[in-house]
């Protein structure tokens, strides 16, 4: 997954205005205690943040 693509899905299910707040204020425990941004500095690929975040937000199945 792009980084332009994983920015798209987290604006459509957050809002524009609310993706960039919560990709750098909520800790995640599958991210290894790391927020969004903090998991893509450290290499995480983008696919998997997403799936990451799928889970803990419980972003609906067709929006994955």
């Amino acid at each position: 997954m792009r980084l332009t693509v994983f920015w798209q899905r987290m604006a459509e299910h957050f809002g524009a205005g609310y993706a960039d707040t919560f990709a750098r204020d909520h800790v995640m425990t599958d991210l290894g205690g790391r927020t969004v941004h903090e998991a893509l500095d450290a290499g995480w690929e983008a696919k998997d943040v997403w799936r990451v975040v799928c889970a803990t937000m419980n972003v609906p199945y067709e929006n994955r």
